[in-house]
């Protein structure tokens, strides 16, 4: 597919295509215009940003990525933590966002990016169903990034790639298939000689279905390697009378025990906060400990957490 038939970002487009249809150097040179990259000129936004820094971060790379796009070479393709950003995968706070772009050929290089050379082997690339763009698929893409995140994070990507986010209860529907399932990451993990293979293979066996968030991975696996253990994910919770009390993040179902991750639009959203309250008094009515824990304490103070946990576990045994 030409390069320049590739959706690009609102109002992003290249030099060489301006002057193809007939527009002046100094139409587009002219001032008022932004140069994300060589070659490419866009229209300056003036959008609200997000408010929490990370959605600020995501909403600032794609849109970079967007605007490369529109100049990538044939057979290039997003990769590592851009490809995870397109995909809405859970990653930690970027310390680098320049655009990573994988080719077979030799490395691109362009100011803002980073450039691989890739074996085909080693990359399935997909048409972005979204944004239009060609990207590695969700699994390669997880492969991709064992030498860059920790090893929990790379469990929370595999959680979040094999997840099937559903409407839980008596009539519990998927709202979307998988991006992959545990088979194809295992095919990734194993395709080639990778960069980071111990740790694929370590973060497969780690990796479960149902994880909502990269904050519920690292509430399991702090819990694992303290040597508690390992609680249930997406866990539904029915009454005596089969009615649906609620669906839980982490539950020891056979002691009654709910571990819950408190988000911060579980505080500012009135409905939210309103729907957890209900939930968490019919849990405690049937006779369920929940744990509610927050961020702060869950990357900062894990101890805590964890000691909380084991308390309730030794109380109920």
């Amino acid at each position: 597919m030409d390069a320049g038939a590739q959706r690009s970002s609102d109002g992003a487009f290249t030099v060489a295509d301006a002057r193809r249809r007939g527009r002046s150097r100094r139409w587009v040179d002219r001032r008022g215009l932004d140069r994300p990259f060589h070659g490419v000129r866009a229209e300056p936004r003036h959008l609200e940003p997000p408010a929490h820094p990370a959605a600020a971060e995501r909403a600032a790379i794609i849109e970079a990525a967007l605007q490369f796009g529109i100049r990538m070479n044939v057979g290039g393709c997003f990769s590592h933590t851009t490809a995870a950003l397109l995909w809405d995968l859970p990653m930690p706070f970027l310390s680098d966002a320049r655009i990573h772009v994988s080719t077979p050929g030799r490395a691109p290089r362009a100011a803002g990016t980073v450039g691989h050379q890739v074996r085909p082997d080693l990359v399935r690339v997909v048409r972005h169903p979204r944004f239009g763009v060609p990207v590695s698929d969700p699994a390669t893409t997880w492969a991709m990034l064992a030498p860059m995140i920790g090893a929990y994070d790379l469990v929370a990507v595999g959680d979040a790639v094999v997840r099937a986010p559903r409407v839980a209860g008596q009539f519990s529907y998927l709202l979307r298939p998988p991006l992959a399932d545990l088979d194809d990451l295992r095919r990734a993990a194993e395709s080639g000689r990778r960069l980071g293979a111990t740790a694929l293979r370590e973060a497969l066996g780690r990796i479960r279905p149902g994880v909502a968030s990269r904050t519920e991975t690292w509430a399991r696996l702090l819990l694992v390697d303290a040597g508690l253990p390992e609680p249930v994910t997406d866990h539904e919770v029915y009454g005596p009378a089969g009615d649906f009390l609620g669906c839980v993040d982490l539950a020891y179902p056979d002691l009654r025990i709910a571990i819950e991750y408190e988000g911060d639009q579980h505080r500012t959203d009135a409905a939210q906060w309103q729907r957890d309250l209900e939930k968490h008094e019919r849990l405690t009515d049937a006779g369920w400990r929940v744990i509610r824990v927050a961020r702060t304490q869950l990357f900062h103070h894990p101890v805590q957490y964890i000691d909380r946990v084991a308390a309730a576990l030794r109380a109920r045994r």
